[in-house]
C-alpha cells in the first residue's frame, strides 16, 4: 500500500525557511516546495498567510503567488477550531495582537483526516503539521495538541528529509 503524506504547514515554519534559505539562494529547493503545493500535498489555513503578510519581505510577496497554499475556513474547519480552542484556551493568546493560526493549522489537519479521498491505487494517506514549535511538557503548543489529536509534527527540515530532498 502506498503512504501519501499531507503536509500542513505553520507560519514558523515559512518564516524559518525564508530566513535559512532565502529563495535567492536556494532557487532549487523553493521550487521541490512550489511541486508539494501545486500537488495538493502542502496546504496551510489562510490565517497563516496573514501572519506572513503583516511582514514586509520576499516570504510576503511569495506567498502572495501561492494560490494553492493557502485554503479558506469550511464550517467544519471552525466547528474543530472551537472545540479545540474550548479544551485549550491558551492555545489563542489574548494578549497577542494580529492573527494567531495555530489552531486553525491543527483544525486543517483534522479535517484533512477525516476527508475519505478515493484514488485508483490503496494508500494511507497521513497528516502531518510543519511547524518550529516543539513539545516542551504541558506547554500548549501545536505539538502538544497534535500529539493528543494523533497527528505527526516535525519541522521544515525533517519535512526536507521524508520527501528524500538532498541539495
Amino acid at each position: 500500500m502506498k503512504k501519501i503524506n499531507f503536509y500542513v504547514i505553520d507560519a514558523s515554519s515559512l518564516i524559518e525557511f525564508n530566513r535559512r534559505y532565502p529563495i535567492d539562494v536556494f532557487p532549487n529547493l523553493w521550487k521541490n516546495v512550489e511541486t508539494l503545493i501545486n500537488m495538493g500535498l502542502l496546504i496551510s489555513p489562510k490565517e497563516v498567510f496573514k501572519e506572513i503578510a503583516r511582514g514586509d519581505d520576499s516570504l510576503k510577496e511569495w506567498a502572495k503567488k501561492q494560490k494553492k497554499l493557502f485554503k479558506e475556513l469550511d464550517e467544519s474547519q471552525i466547528k474543530i477550531v472551537k472545540e479545540i480552542l474550548k479544551k485549550y484556551p491558551s492555545l489563542a493568546k489574548p494578549d497577542k495582537d494580529g492573527p494567531q493560526a495555530d489552531p486553525f493549522v491543527i483544525g486543517l489537519a483534522i479535517v484533512l483526516g477525516k476527508d475519505p479521498q478515493k484514488t485508483l491505487t490503496p494508500t494511507i494517506k497521513k497528516r502531518v503539521i510543519v511547524t518550529e514549535e516543539q513539545l516542551r511538557g504541558n506547554k500548549v503548543k501545536i505539538p502538544f495538541v497534535c500529539q493528543i489529536y494523533g497527528i505527526d509534527c516535525i519541522n521544515i527540515v525533517e519535512m526536507f528529509r521524508t520527501e528524500g530532498w538532498k541539495f
